[in-house]
Parts: C-alpha cells; structure tokens; sequence
C-alpha cells in the first residue's frame, strides 16, 4: 500500500482518551492496583508512534487525556466537541459508552477500549463504535478452544453474583456449546461482603473456598466466572480437588500480558516500559490499537474525518500489525476487530487462542466472538 498524496498540506488529527472510572473497591491483590495513568500511558505511546509516521507524511497528531467518574461523562465528551474533537477512545463500561455514542451521532467515531459486553457487537451495537477491545464471547472462546485441545472437556463451572459474572458464565455456556466441552455441574459464590485482603478475610477464605468446592462432580477443569474480583484468585491451591483453575484466575484470556514476547513484543514492551516505568497492561494496550488503528487510516486516506476513516477502517483493505502474529482486521458486520486472545497464567504466555484445527471460511480469528451469521448488530447495514 502506499499513502494518499496530501498536496503537501499538513493535516492535524485531534484524538481523545476519554476514561470513566467507576468507584470500585479495592482489589484481591495489591499488584492489581490500577495506576493513575492507565490507558493513557499506552495512548501516549501509540501516539508516538503516529507521529514518526507523520513527520513524514505531513501529518500533526494531537492527543488529550480525560478521567472523569461516570456522572461527568457527557459533560466531558461535550467539551471535546467543543475543541474539535470527533475521533475520541473510551475505556468505561458499556451503559456509558452506548450513552456517549447516541449523544455523539455518526459525525463522532469512538473507539472502544475498554468494555467487553456481547451486546455492544450484537443487538445493541452503534454504527459509531469500533472496537478494539476484545469481547467476553472472543475471551471465553479463547478459553475453551484451549481446553477442547488439551480434551479437558468436563468443566465445573463456579460463578460469582454480581451482574458482570452472570453475564461472563453466559458466555462460557455458549463457548462450552460451541465447541462441544461440558458443563458437568455449575456453582455460584456469593458475595457476602468483608474485608478480603485483611488477615481475618483471608483466612475465612482459606476455609470457605474448600468447602463450597466439596463434592463436585468429576471434573477436568474448575472455570471461573468472577468478573467482579471477589473470589476466583483464591481457587488455585484452595479448592477441594487438585484440578487446574482457567477463566478468572490460573489461566486467563487476555488482549496482552508483561510476560508477552514472541512477533517481535520484547521491544515494543521495552519502550513501554521506558515510557511509563511500569509494566503494560491490557488497558494500555487497547488505547495503543486505538490510537494506531487511526493512525494506520489516516496514513493511507490522506483524512481525517470520522466518516472516511470508519469506511476505510471497515474496507478489506484495512490491516494492522500488532504484535499478535497476524495483521488486525475489522468486521464489518458488528465493527470488532480481529484479534488473537492470549492466554497467560501471571508468568508466561501459555498459549494463543485461536488454537490449531478450529477452521473457518472466513478467517481463523472469526472463530472467537459472535460471527456474521449468528450477528444480530444491524447497525452496520449487513
């Protein structure tokens, strides 16, 4: 490909990272503290990288950063308008991001980085949201694509009981249908509340977490389901029966990991880390995809209105290298984009998802997530 002749114009793009932060408890670990500059340390570096591109195709990249807690969302979003800004990434959760994109129309282009809800790439898809993203259905796919190799097929599936778990073990009954696993009995864990990282708490979970694992039917894999953080890092070495743990703890699908080096990774974590002076987390990640899925349309359009660069984004003719093995696309039925799911257990890579001999006619990546025929988005007119 070559990129489109600017008529020696400079061309200015002004992006924004908009994150909406949720109050939340703390988490199981202190290792899981989230950082001040999560996302944006990542977009930072993505933006970077635009620019060295830019500096040779005429092209200045302008990025601004907002964290704002969800009752502040519109308002910030309306003051990006105001300056201009109509290519904005979003890490927050789903209700949010769908409100920003009905209050944006289609003269905005958001990037999803941050919420993993089936529904945004099914019935309640927008035209204006691409996202970069991995969806719960490509992680839980992920997962069990992984275990159907290893013929761990016979799963306890545990689940936590707040909303976001119930809608994580959804996605694993699908996944575990899909590809022809089991389900050989499901258990839910409620939250009860107290203090999980002081010493008392940790103790009253040493002495739960095996007993509610008694009994359970024969069993290859535990699965969890424990979106919200209470319960899922404790099974490892706690549950009843010695059987590995995957989903929310052990064996986790993730869109990237520190430990990721194979596709040339070790040097894009190095300047990372040299950036932010921490490792990169998923979050940074996805912000980086953002800023260089623009990047990437820009340099080969010569524009950068939200309406050419969804068309473009969304074309055959768009890919992106990302560390991952294989280029990044789009589909156009639901505006995903196509990507390997990794599967880390805190350390190393174990494995990367799609696994070998899960075929498609399409592409092997279609094999994670909601594919075309089963789509019910029809926001992007398929």
């Amino acid at each position: 490909m070559t990129s489109a002749p600017l008529d020696g114009l400079a061309l200015t793009v002004k992006q924004a990272v908009l994150r909406v932060d949720a109050v939340e408890g703390p988490p199981i670990s202190r290792l899981d503290l989230k950082p001040e500059d999560l996302g944006f340390a990542g977009a930072e570096l993505g933006n970077q990288d635009n620019q060295t591109t830019g500096s040779f195709t005429g092209v200045d990249y302008q990025l601004v950063t907002r964290a704002v807690s969800p009752d502040k969302a519109l308002a910030a979003f309306d003051a990006l308008r105001a300056d201009g800004i109509s290519l904005i990434t979003v890490i927050s959760d789903a209700r949010t991001l769908a409100m920003l994109a009905d209050q944006g129309g289609e003269d905005v282009l958001f990037l999803n980085a941050g919420a993993r809800d089936d529904s945004l790439r099914d019935a309640d898809c927008r035209a204006n949201v691409l996202s970069v993203s991995p969806s719960r259905a490509m992680l839980t796919d992920a997962v069990i694509q992984f275990l159907v190799w290893k013929k761990w097929t016979k799963i306890l599936l545990v689940t936590g009981s707040h909303p976001e778990d119930k809608l994580l073990a959804d996605a694993y009954r699908k996944s575990v249908m899909k590809f022809g696993a089991s389900i050989v009995e499901e258990r839910e864990f409620k939250d009860t509340g107290g203090a999980r990282r002081t010493d008392t708490g940790q103790v009253l979970v040493q002495r739960q977490i095996p007993v509610f694992m008694q009994d359970a039917e024969e069993h290859d894999v535990t699965v969890a389901a424990d979106e919200a953080d209470v319960f899922a890092a404790y099974l490892p070495y706690h549950s009843w029966d010695p059987r590995p743990v995957a989903g929310s703890a052990g064996l986790r699908p993730v869109s990237w990991h520190p430990a990721h080096e194979a596709w040339g990774a070790t040097q894009f974590q190095n300047r990372f880390e040299k950036l932010a002076g921490r490792p990169m987390r998923e979050e940074d990640y996805q912000a980086w995809l953002a800023m260089r899925v623009i990047g990437e349309a820009v340099t080969r359009t010569g524009k950068a209105d939200a309406a050419s660069l969804r068309t473009y984004l969304l074309s055959p003719k768009f890919d992106l290298a990302a560390f991952k093995g294989q280029k990044l696309t789009f589909r156009p039925w639901d505006g995903q984009l196509r990507q390997p799911v990794l599967l880390a257990d805190g350390r190393i890579t174990v494995s990367v998802s799609p696994q070998e001999g899960f075929l498609h006619q399409v592409s092997p990546l279609d094999t994670l997530g909601i594919d075309q025929p089963e789509s019910q988005c029809h926001a992007f007119g398929n």
